[in-house]
């Protein structure tokens, strides 16, 4: 069933190998990341990295955990030799992750995880091992995607026994940061979308992002087939299958670009007909919201939250709206296009057809086109002091606005020399 294994990497003296390493060894699969009990963490640490060619450093002096970077990002952490190993493993969360390889590939399995592995089944080691860390929830969603395993049944009410009790305050809530570790392994993988809906069955998502809940329900219309909910997690499915690579904070993006949607949901109460005016605004608070609240770092949030802004930003219909739209947004844009692009593509419906989607293919292409004609912004042509000199203005805002203003005409090819940018700015001023 699984691929042949790979070789092993040099044991450390008294050295057990366990965690994912063991798992998937046990499946054919080659790891980076070693998990290592031995008697002696610093001193197999230094020995790893001579045998490996790697550097070793302590982690952890208090509990005299060390790790070893080896070439190739394969990366050795060490732990002491608990006196019981066999203990120790029955305290893990699940049975393929309580598993130990000793020198010359004997298997320790005191849990039955050989036969789950080979059953390709997730079943916790204990209810009480979940409860214990409620962190192995989100755990057990991202293996099942991840792993491609399924979760027996038991295993399954308890995650969501879990859930609930969270939701209770009868169990706490694990660090945000521990939390979006978990969240961000499963969006990287290429089925995220079908990974949202699975914390959403398993009570998991209203933990986690209940402001994606929201638009469940939120009937749109027009160009869309799917409620605001569906249509988020559609365009997070699309974006993966046309940019495979995209990066989690582009990711998330996509997979909120409407969350705005149920908080400016307004109604005709004539025609019937829904609007929702605003939302790209609010969308991108809540997107602020939530990532911070995650603890990403403030750059990725403030990119995320700027997609989410500028999404429903029209697309140009001429060469010269293309070089503006290139020019206003060259901070976002190529990740810009790709959550424009995942939104059209999740919208199927009435008011959607192959001619409006070749319409909205060709803005891009206009886009595409002014980037690659002007890569990067062109210099400035006029310093600050000359502009204030020319305006007879100080320092102050009206200096900014002027800039800017100069830095799109000449974008736009409609100033080219420092004289034509001389004039452009004095009739400017003059209209301004």
């Amino acid at each position: 069933m699984f691929r042949r294994r790979p070789p092993l990497p040099p044991f450390p003296p008294g050295g057990v190998l366990v965690g994912g390493a063991a798992r998937d060894w046990l499946r054919g699969v080659a790891a980076k990341d070693f998990d290592w009990m031995v008697p002696d963490p610093a001193g197999a640490a230094h020995l790893l990295a001579g045998a490996l060619g790697g550097s070793a450093f302590e982690l952890d002096a208090a509990r005299g955990y060390w790790r070893v970077s080896a070439a190739g990002g394969v990366q050795h952490d060490l732990v002491p030799r608990p006196a019981d190993v066999e203990e120790d493993l029955q305290r893990r969360d699940f049975t393929v992750n309580a598993l130990g390889v000793l020198p010359g590939g004997r298997v320790l399995d005191v849990v039955g995880g050989q036969a789950d592995l080979r059953a390709r089944r997730l079943r916790m080691v204990s209810r009480g091992n979940l409860r214990a860390d409620p962190l192995r929830a989100w755990r057990a969603a991202r293996f099942e995607l991840t792993l491609g395993f399924r979760l027996e049944d038991g295993t399954e009410a308890a995650v969501r026994e879990v859930a609930s009790d969270l939701a209770a305050g009868r169990l706490p809530v694990p660090a945000w940061e521990r939390v979006r570790d978990e969240v961000h392994a499963l969006l990287r993988s290429m089925d995220a979308a079908r990974g949202v809906g699975r914390l959403e069955e398993l009570g998991l998502l209203a933990l986690t992002v209940p402001e994606l809940r929201e638009g469940q329900g939120v009937v749109q219309g027009g160009f869309h087939h799917l409620d605001v909910f569906a249509h988020g997690v559609e365009a997070l499915h699309q974006l993966i299958g046309r940019f495979p690579d995209a990066p989690v904070p582009l990711r998330w993006a996509a997979l909120l670009h409407d969350v705005g949607k149920p908080r400016t949901l307004m109604r005709d109460e004539l025609t019937g007909r829904t609007s929702f005016h605003g939302h790209d605004r609010v969308g991108a608070a809540i997107t602020a919201q939530v990532l911070t609240r995650l603890k990403l770092p403030g750059e990725d949030v403030r990119h995320a939250s700027a997609l989410v802004g500028a999404h429903m930003v029209p697309l140009p219909a001429t060469e010269r709206e293309a070089r503006r739209f290139v020019h206003r947004r060259r901070a976002l844009l190529t990740d810009l296009l790709a959550v424009m692009l995942a939104d059209r593509e999740a919208a199927r419906g009435p008011l959607s057809s192959e001619a409006s989607r070749r319409a909205y293919a060709r803005g891009i292409e206009r886009v595409l086109a002014a980037l690659e004609e002007q890569p990067s912004a062109p210099p400035p042509l006029l310093r600050g002091e000359e502009i204030m000199a020319l305006l007879g203005v100080p320092p102050g805002p009206r200096v900014g606005e002027a800039t800017r203003a100069l830095a799109e005409a000449t974008a736009l090819g409609e100033v080219g020399t420092p004289g034509e940018a001389c004039a452009f700015l004095l009739a400017w001023a003059a209209a301004n």
